[in-house]
């Protein structure tokens, strides 16, 4: 009797390998289940960028508002007739730390 259940014990060990750790096995199929929700992440992800940036590219064909901040903020450029003004953080000299001077965002006044 003792041998017949060491016999189904075994053969209760050798049926549970394949369920848990084979290759169709539940710890496999959690992490490919892990894998998958990650890839969906990051596709919700790059959808959200693409959708801002398809956004961009609309606003800069139709619009020259988008075409006129950036070369403003990202170029430094003003329009003709507008005067420019630097307004230098607290403590900044520009003889001292010209770079720190130049760190700081452009404001456009008002036209001439």
């Amino acid at each position: 009797m003792r041998l017949l259940a060491i016999v189904f014990v075994t053969l209760l060990l050798l049926i549970q390998y394949p369920l848990w750790l084979g290759k169709g096995g539940w710890l496999r199929v959690w992490e490919l289940d892990r894998q998958v929700s990650a890839a969906q992440k990051k596709n919700e992800d790059l959808k959200e960028r693409n959708n801002k940036l398809a956004s961009e590219v609309e606003d800069l064909k139709i619009g020259t508002g988008a075409v006129e901040e950036r070369a403003r903020f990202e170029l430094g450029m003003i329009k003709r007739d507008e005067i420019f003004v630097q307004i230098l953080n607290a403590g900044t000299e520009l003889k001292s730390n010209p770079a720190a001077a130049l760190g700081s965002k452009p404001v456009i006044g008002a036209r001439q």
